[in-house]
């Protein structure tokens, strides 16, 4: 099914914001296959579902430096309010929005705020384990994270791929074998 959401299609409209990790409301009606209005609405109409922590209304300065920083959101340029859903408010928009599309959403958007947070984990472990066996196990999982994040989008030659992200302190390389 060609309407079903990858998780690396989200990961890549995640952004820092206030340091939390968050989709803008465009990015959330794209995913939703809605209007950006009625994501907003959704919100308006819930206001009990969303306390703060759950969504937030980007400021002026906010808003500049996301349009500054991302050449896909020029077109918010022109838009008078931008919201930003933290994870929290990303799980409750799924209790309001029912269709199979936001469920599919949902879902893609869960697998990948876990994955991110698991991978954040690992990274956290690796500074604290000195034993080289475990600190191998643990760049290993995160090295099928970063697959599993990545997903289709890798490309495959032959039989392999490589996988490399450098962090400053740590270096991940993971190699991913699929079958033709």
């Amino acid at each position: 099914m060609d309407d079903v959401i990858q998780s690396n299609q989200v990961e890549n409209l995640v952004i820092t914001i206030r340091n939390e990790r968050v989709l803008l409301d465009s990015d959330m009606a794209m995913l939703y296959g809605v209007e950006t209005r009625e994501i907003n609405q959704a919100v308006s109409n819930n206001p009990d579902k969303f306390p703060e922590g759950y969504v937030f209304v980007l400021n002026k300065a906010e808003k500049d430096e996301v349009i500054k920083n991302f050449d896909n959101l020029q077109k918010l340029k022109f838009s008078p309010r931008i919201s930003a859903f933290t994870e929290k408010g990303l799980y409750m928009l799924a209790t309001i929005l029912k269709s199979q599309k936001a469920a599919q959403t949902t879902i893609a958007i869960v697998e990948t705020f876990a994955k991110i947070r698991e991978l954040s984990r690992n990274v956290g472990e690796l500074a604290k384990k000195p034993e080289k066996e475990k600190q191998n196990s643990l760049m290993q999982h995160s090295g099928e994270i970063i697959s599993d994040i990545l997903g289709s989008s890798l490309e495959v030659s032959d039989s392999e791929t490589d996988v490399e992200i450098n962090l400053a302190l740590l270096k991940f390389r993971h190699k991913v074998r699929r079958k033709r």
